[in-house]
């Protein structure tokens, strides 16, 4: 069974196409929010599909960068080594060599060049929402202070 992946817009509506025959749909999935975020479709031409929703706000970029962590709050103090997986506008997952102690709901301040010609730093402070062993997922907290930097490199 194929797999496709589509991107919820902010009205909470997706177009759905089917792989076989290109027809495409939009539908309404706000019941599916908080729920289910994988359906199994049945096109007019009788193929069968799944089609995993993205509720994201922003595309979250695939890369592959070092980077540092510190701790800020609470309690303050842990840091270290970090390899970023994942940037977007609002967010940035990374994981971390070796044991650590960070929970949910902390935050810390991230630091990493962009491997874009300048080699520009970013310092970013963010929330920590995921903990998965190594892999740490989490919110940056002062989005609007997005550097203009981060925001080209987004795009390439």
């Amino acid at each position: 069974m194929a797999m496709t992946k589509a991107f919820v817009r902010p009205d909470n509506t997706v177009t759905i196409i089917c792989p076989a025959c290109k027809t495409a749909k939009q539908v309404l999935v706000a019941p599916y929010r908080k729920k289910k975020h994988s359906l199994k479709i049945r096109c007019k031409c009788n193929t069968v599909f799944t089609v995993h929703l993205d509720f994201r706000c922003h595309y979250r970029k695939q890369i592959s960068l070092p980077g540092t962590y510190r701790v800020v709050d609470p309690p303050k103090g842990e840091g270290g080594v970090i390899h970023i997986r994942n940037i977007s506008r609002s967010g940035i997952g990374f994981t971390v060599s070796g044991l650590h102690k960070m929970q949910k709901k902390q935050t810390v301040q991230l630091e990493f060049r962009l491997n874009d010609k300048n080699l520009i730093k970013l310092t970013k402070r963010a929330t920590i929402q995921t903990v998965n062993n190594n892999y740490i997922g989490c919110r940056v907290v002062d989005q609007n202070l997005l550097e203009k930097a981060l925001g080209f490199y987004l795009r390439r």
